[in-house]
């Protein structure tokens, strides 16, 4: 603490100095620019510079005045030769002396001598010290602070010691096995001489992976606390500037204080931003990010795996990092943190329950059934939305109405109030929304109807809310078919209806050509091409993802591919558009109700359900049809 104090004063001490330097340099330049203003003129004696107005010889005068005191007089004289001589003993005689000859004379009145310099050095203070004020903030970046300007070369990583994350394994719900698998980082950090004793290495490096908000750097903070080691945390873009070198010198200076606090854990967030596949650019080129990388790389492999020093990044994009980071003996390990089942989102929907006020009526176990797909992330904020509602409506409890609305709200955006349909779109919504259900209903494709509307949200003009029976982890051919036939079932029920098609069907149209175009191209599930996996897609780092398809097959495949994707989704059409034919009586009683009460959901929505008979695959023809 001392000698951070003496580096402060020091540091006061030289910013004082250099303000003071630069005042002097001001004060120069300014009388620098004063004095090339004022004409050259040659001094002589008062009483010669008299002489001269008697005899006539001077064209004109000036009398300076210091505030109201005769500073001296300045003239010029027939021949244009300037001359200038000391305060004048009587400032009127000189003006009658003058008037009398018909010499023309001005008075130029200056200000004191303090106000004078005062003045003509503000601007230059001003545009200085707006000049500085600029070059801090574009300096400063992450880390802030004085003297930021000659710091690009450090690290921006935050060091956490007296203050060590307080966060451990209790405030992390669910992932179990990930807890498991960093047990024994944890306890090598505690006692490394444990595992040397036996001439066990440790992992340099552990990659977490996973989808954005399942808890990659909450689950690094808790293996820091559990451990009560110092925690480094720094982010992967924080090594990458303008200049050429920096990221190589931070990436040193960080490994530099980790190898002074070990053993401790240094977190890197979002690795891809500085790990990604070398070459990769237009001509594979040296850039900044790859130097940055190089010198990573090099830092991995050259401190002591008995030292204690445990790397953990994270990343959702493994699939770019290059293969030298990956290999053992850097991220000897990787992590999946994947998103979490029924029972895991249970229990973080518990925890971040706390401290707000439910009502008994709330079921956490059917919130983490309907939310099949979210991360942790989303469920957190699907609980401060559900608070958030209700401290909108001014009730003292959160119930499940609010809840499900928050569920709503989280999927498939706001509620819409100030959009309006006529009621004939209306009308149309309400058929195409029951198609979708009755669908659905009567094709098992592993999902339930817990919910349909015509309140228009987000980018929607109505809303259908299906969620998975449970968690699932594979599909069968059939149930992407009746999947497909699901999201085809609003314009199914539109054309058999209202005998007419509308536009509402086009992202369903999107989402059923993608399913069978992945059965075609992805799962070998056309019967004509066979069990085959046609392009592969890889994503140019430097050029989008439009251009990063390798087609490995030929143009006939294409019109192939084409022609199979077409059959598949007009086969599953048709067979939507059989069973709003066959249930015709439910669909547009549904559809009634939907138009008058605008939502349908809980019971009053099974008992419409409850009419549609399910049809078994015995009753259906082949899911796709061949030409052979």
């Amino acid at each position: 603490m001392a000698q951070n104090n003496k580096n402060n004063k020091k540091l006061i001490i030289r910013k004082i100095i250099t303000w003071g330097i630069m005042l002097v340099l001001l004060f120069a330049i300014s009388r620098i620019f004063t004095s090339s203003k004022t004409p050259q003129a040659q001094t002589v004696p008062y009483s010669e510079f008299i002489s001269d107005i008697k005899n006539e010889e001077m064209q004109s005068v000036i009398i300076k005045m210091q505030d109201t005191s005769p500073s001296g007089v300045i003239g010029v004289l027939k021949n244009g030769q300037s001359i200038q001589a000391n305060t004048p003993p009587d400032v009127n005689l000189l003006i009658t002396l003058l008037t009398d000859k018909n010499i023309t004379f001005s008075v130029q009145r200056s200000n004191s001598t303090f106000w004078s310099i005062f003045w003509s050095i503000v601007p230059w203070v001003l545009i200085i010290g707006f000049w500085w004020f600029i070059m801090q903030r574009m300096m400063q970046g992450a880390g802030g602070g004085a003297n930021q300007a000659f710091k690009f070369g450090k690290s921006q990583a935050k060091l956490f010691v007296d203050t060590k994350p307080k966060i451990t394994f209790k405030d992390v719900a669910g992932a179990e096995e990930v807890k498991e698998e960093v047990k024994e980082i944890i306890e090598f950090l505690k006692n490394p001489k444990k595992f040397s004793k036996y001439g066990a290495k440790m992992p340099k490096g552990v990659l977490l992976v996973g989808p954005p908000g399942c808890g990659k750097t909450l689950i690094a903070r808790a293996i820091s606390g559990q451990a009560d080691v110092p925690f480094f945390s720094v982010s992967g873009s924080e090594f990458v500037e303008m200049f050429v070198g920096v990221g190589a010198s931070r990436v040193r200076d960080l490994f530099t204080q980790a190898r002074t606090y070990a053993p401790c854990i240094v977190f890197i967030d979002e690795i891809d931003a500085v790990g990604r596949h070398r070459g990769a650019g237009i001509g594979g080129g040296n850039d900044e990010r790859e130097q940055t990388l190089n010198q990573l790389l090099s830092e991995m492999d050259g401190f002591d795996p008995h030292t204690g020093i445990i790397i953990v990044a994270a990343t959702n994009r493994p699939d770019i990092l290059d293969p030298a980071l990956l290999r053992p003996g850097r991220f000897d390990r990787r992590i999946v943190v994947g998103l979490p089942d029924t029972k895991e989102r249970e229990e973080i929907l518990k925890l971040h329950a706390k401290g707000k006020p439910f009502a008994t009526e709330v079921d956490l176990n059917a919130i983490a059934q309907q939310t099949a797909g979210f991360t942790g992330a989303d469920l957190e904020n699907l609980l401060n939305e559900a608070t958030l509602l209700t401290v909108r409506k001014g009730t003292d409890q959160i119930t499940q109405k609010e809840v499900e609305e928050a569920i709503d709200k989280v999927i498939a955006g706001p509620e819409r109030k100030s959009l309006v349909l006529s009621p004939e779109e209306k009308h149309i919504v309400a058929v195409h929304e029951t198609g979708h259900a009755v669908v659905a209903k009567a094709l098992p494709t592993g999902d339930i109807v817990h919910r349909i509307s015509v309140v228009s949200r987000g980018m929607a003009l109505g809303y259908n809310l299906q969620l998975p029976e449970k968690d699932k982890y594979l599909q069968k051919k059939s149930e992407l078919m009746n999947r497909i036939s699901s999201l085809l079932g609003g314009r199914a029920a539109e054309e058999v209806l209202i005998r007419e098609i509308s536009t509402g069907a086009a992202n369903d149209l999107e989402k059923a050509t993608d399913i069978a175009r992945k059965m075609v191209r992805a799962y070998g599930m056309s019967d004509k091409l066979g069990p085959l996996t046609f392009g592969k897609e890889n994503e140019l780092i430097f050029l989008g993802k439009e251009l990063g398809e390798e087609r490995n097959y030929s143009e006939k495949t294409a019109d192939l591919i084409d022609a199979e994707v077409k059959k598949i989704v007009e086969s599953c059409y048709e067979k939507a558009k059989r069973v709003i034919k066959n249930q015709i009586k439910v669909t547009q009683l549904v559809a009634e109700t939907l138009k008058d009460k605008e939502t349908l959901q809980g019971e009053e929505l099974k008992k419409f359900l409850d009419m549609i008979k399910v049809e078994s695959e015995e009753e259906n023809p082949k899911s796709i049809p061949t030409n052979a």
